[in-house]
């Protein structure tokens, strides 16, 4: 069983659960009070801790933004405690009308001597910045003369720290309500809140982390039992995921067999990295499909996989599929269709689409599904479908669900629930979505991958591990989430050592069994 810091550290939660799991903390008895105090203390103490361009030592300068609302008084607490422990503390407070709570907060810093500016001219040099002006929940766009301020605040050559959220950005969407303050690191309370893992939120959050001040998990799992769950891969759960244990009597057919069916004389290199990223998940046996004149180079890449030569097209495309004798599509645990095929090779993935078999589809195989229809094709396939689409196909494959770009989350649930398939929407953020509503996210990458051929990495170690996964009783849902962290640690690994720039496809297929060390 998962202890509880492990389970919170996976829960991802809207504005609105959020704000009826705080309900029901103070409902039990939890004074507003106590809580701010407990969660300012935890941020003061971590403040001095956190590596920045120069040291937080003491009598560094602090500026505190608050705001109204209880934001405002975590701020003013966090204010009071660095104050205490020998930082020169300055505190601009813009607004007139503020809750009771951070009104006597704001009183009593007063009291200590601690300066209070309300206009942003006024404001004296700082060495750190944190800000309290808004926290979750923020609908509304800021208007001057706040969002100027923000705005000359972000223009500032410093660190600025904000307290749950950057204030500005929408809680759920991490949609920028007219400007927002630009984070350098970000403390999120409690729960992970959903903008934090929202693609176009992420210029905004600099390095995140969540503070956790003890929320009950009977509370949290009263409030999301009904609801579908948001969740992150992370590594512990990817790791317990993986088929990494074999039993002492097995054979590569118990261990999973699949038809990767890729390729063309155009685009011979998608089949080899979809190969060598098949061959790092381990799968039992490895079929390659692809044009006949690719044979011999796939050979010579895999020379432990089955290289099957089918018939080509004019422009080097399969024009049929050719297995081995005695062997049909049934014959493999799953298949996954689409690296390099070109859309010339659209009754192949017809073929793959109308067999009983799992199937995982990506690049032209999107595409030429786009143009088939995608809900409607899907729909009368008796096997899982995974769908693995960046922004772009995504809206080909689905142009009437949400805006990927501007909610990829409800999107990608939109698309799962009405195309019956599992979708993996690409991305900083990669989010996977379930036909059920469950959703699982990816909570960190690089923009290292961000490279031609990195995507058909994917689609190998992918497709191999959902191939043993039927073997092995594994929800696919779950093989799907973890082959996406997968692939961005070993992303995160290669970035490490050989830079951002130093990352190409093939490079990349070499650190996949280091991610796992």
């Amino acid at each position: 069983m998962q202890d509880r810091q492990e389970q919170i550290s996976q829960v991802v939660v809207t504005a609105g659960q959020m704000r009826d799991i705080e309900k029901r903390i103070f409902a039990e008895g939890m004074p507003v009070v106590a809580l701010m105090e407990k969660v300012a203390g935890l941020i003061a103490r971590r403040i001095p801790e956190i590596p920045a361009n120069t040291p937080l030592l003491k009598g560094s300068r602090v500026g505190i933004l608050v705001g109204p609302g209880h934001n405002g008084g975590d701020a003013l607490v966090v204010a009071r405690e660095l104050y205490f422990r020998g930082y020169k503390v300055w505190i601009y407070s813009p607004f007139s009308k503020l809750k009771e709570l951070t009104s006597q907060h704001l009183q009593y810093a007063q009291s200590l001597g601690i300066p209070i500016y309300q206009t942003i001219e006024q404001l004296p040099d700082s060495d750190l910045l944190i800000d309290g002006l808004f926290g979750f929940g923020l609908e509304r766009n800021l208007t001057d003369p706040i969002a100027s301020a923000i705005n000359q605040l972000n223009e500032l050559s410093i660190p600025i720290y904000s307290i749950d959220l950057p204030s500005g950005l929408h809680t759920d969407t991490g949609e920028v309500l007219g400007t927002a303050i630009r984070a350098t690191h970000t403390f999120c309370l409690g729960l992970w809140k959903l903008a934090f893992f929202q693609d176009r939120a992420l210029e905004y959050l600099g390095k995140a982390e969540l503070i956790d001040f003890d929320i009950p998990l009977a509370d949290v799992e009263a409030v999301l039992k009904d609801a579908p769950k948001i969740k992150l891969i992370t590594r512990a759960k990817a790791l317990a995921t993986l088929p990494l244990r074999r039993p002492a009597v097995t054979h590569k057919y118990k261990e999973g067999h699949l038809l990767l069916i890729c390729g063309s004389r155009r685009y011979a290199g998608g089949a080899i990295l979809t190969g060598l990223g098949a061959r790092a998940s381990g799968v039992g046996m490895l079929s390659i499909a692809v044009p006949e004149s690719l044979k011999p180079l796939l050979v010579s890449h895999l020379p432990e996989a089955l290289i099957v030569g089918c018939p080509e097209t004019e422009s080097g495309a399969i024009a049929h599929l050719k297995l081995p004798q005695n062997t049909d599509l049934s014959s493999f645990n799953a298949i996954a269709c689409g690296p390099g095929l070109t859309r010339d090779a659209t009754p192949i993935v017809q073929e793959a689409i109308n067999s009983d078999r799992p199937l995982l589809l990506d690049a032209d195989g999107l595409n030429i599904l786009a143009q088939m229809g995608a809900i409607a094709t899907l729909k009368k396939r008796q096997a899982v479908t995974v769908l693995t689409p960046h922004t772009g196909e995504f809206e080909r494959l689905f142009p009437d669900v949400a805006d990927a770009k501007h909610d990829r989350v409800k999107a990608v649930q939109e698309a799962a629930a009405q195309s019956e398939a599992i979708v993996l929407l690409k991305g900083a953020r990669t989010a996977i979505a379930n036909p059920q509503g469950a959703v699982w996210i990816v909570p960190e990458s690089t923009p290292a991958l961000a490279r031609g051929g990195s995507g058909d990495v994917l689609t190998g170690l992918l497709g191999g591990l959902l191939a043993q996964a039927t073997t092995k009783q594994i929800p696919l849902e779950d093989i799907v989430a973890t082959a996406a962290w997968w692939h961005s640690q070993a992303g995160i690994l290669a970035a490490q050592e050989r830079t951002e720039l130093g990352v190409d496809a093939f490079t990349l297929t070499q650190y996949l069994m280091k991610a796992l060390t």
